[in-house]
């Protein structure tokens, strides 16, 4: 193959990989998301050191949905509540029983769960920023199905960090985007 059929080929390939979609978004066209008006947000997977980061992300995600006015967002309390008497033994991953069983509790019309895979400050060689990457998933209260999801990271390091040093973005910024993100995500 001669140097011009490569490089077609890679401008093809290059060119083709702009058009896939979203693969961080999944959202179910059957799904009439305009009856979704009370929303649970379950307390949230940590996978990360930071032991506080999910109630973090998660007082700040109730918060910034709630403020959209798009859905009531159920306070923790009655989530806790409806996880006790429900009877659900981990929080961050209910079966489909427990899901239904603890939305009939609290008079949910759907049910957010979500994970924390990275929260906190990541290095590489001098350079070090702050990096959050989470996902969060709608599940219908009536059924358990899954009917949205989406996942998202913010901050890291880049060229700036690594030329000038620095912390990057303050942690309470790159959530509030992420966050912020991720709520694009399921009104889009």
């Amino acid at each position: 193959m001669t140097c011009f059929r490569k490089a077609v080929a890679a401008l093809m390939l290059f060119m083709m990989a702009g058009c896939t979609s979203n693969l961080d978004l999944y959202r179910d066209g059957n799904m009439d998301f305009g009856a979704v008006h009370n929303v649970a947000i379950m307390p949230l997977a940590n996978l990360t050191r930071e032991s506080p980061a999910a109630d973090r992300v998660r007082d700040i995600f109730a918060s910034m949905l709630l403020a959209t006015g798009g859905v009531y967002v159920i306070p923790p309390g009655e989530v806790a509540r409806g996880i006790s008497r429900a009877g659900i033994s981990n929080p961050a991953t209910p079966s489909t029983e427990e899901l239904v069983k603890m939305a009939g509790i609290i008079k949910a019309d759907a049910i957010i769960t979500g994970t924390i895979r990275e929260y906190g400050e990541v290095r590489s060689g001098t350079a070090s920023a702050n990096v959050i990457s989470l996902s969060f998933s709608m599940l219908e209260a009536q059924t358990g199905k899954a009917v949205w999801s989406a996942s998202t990271t913010r901050g890291g390091i880049g060229i700036f960090e690594r030329l000038f040093g620095g912390g990057g973005e303050p942690m309470n910024d790159i959530t509030e985007k992420a966050v912020d993100d991720v709520i694009k995500k399921l009104f889009q």
